[in-house]
């Protein structure tokens, strides 16, 4: 058989069967379930903070930080700051790998932007637990 003559041959497997070996689908599970809790927690935390800069409008220092001393305000906005980290990491990391398409590049990309988002989020926790716990 002629190399022309088979590739001309009709390929009867079904599209399952086509894409076995080209990777797994099961990562892909975990990024889209992590993202989408992390936007229900955001729309959620969003709203709270809203508030309660709106409140802390023309108050003075004391004043913030003995409500960021509060347990409620403490936890929700460590929680709001993980949130939000972690939710920019996985959509920017969706970003990258759509767009960018030199390997090294991309995982240049990748790093920093984990990096990043790890060292947003400590920076973001340790401000709170500063103020929360010296107020």
């Amino acid at each position: 058989m002629s190399s022309s003559s088979r590739n001309n041959t009709r390929d009867f497997r079904t599209p399952v069967g086509r894409a076995r070996g080209l990777g797994s689908a099961k990562s892909g599970t975990g990024h889209f379930w992590w993202q989408r809790v992390t936007a229900i927690a955001l729309a959620l935390l969003v709203p709270w903070m809203i508030g309660l800069a709106l409140a802390l409008v023309g108050a003075d220092i004391y004043d913030i930080q003995a409500t960021l001393a509060k347990p409620f305000n403490a936890i929700a906005l460590a929680l709001f700051a993980i949130c939000l980290f972690w939710h920019a990491r996985l959509g920017l990391q969706v970003v990258v790998e759509d767009y960018i398409h030199h390997r090294a590049t991309e995982i240049a990309l990748q790093l920093l932007i984990t990096f990043a988002c790890a060292a947003g989020a400590l920076a973001s926790l340790y401000a709170i637990g500063r103020i929360a716990l010296l107020a």
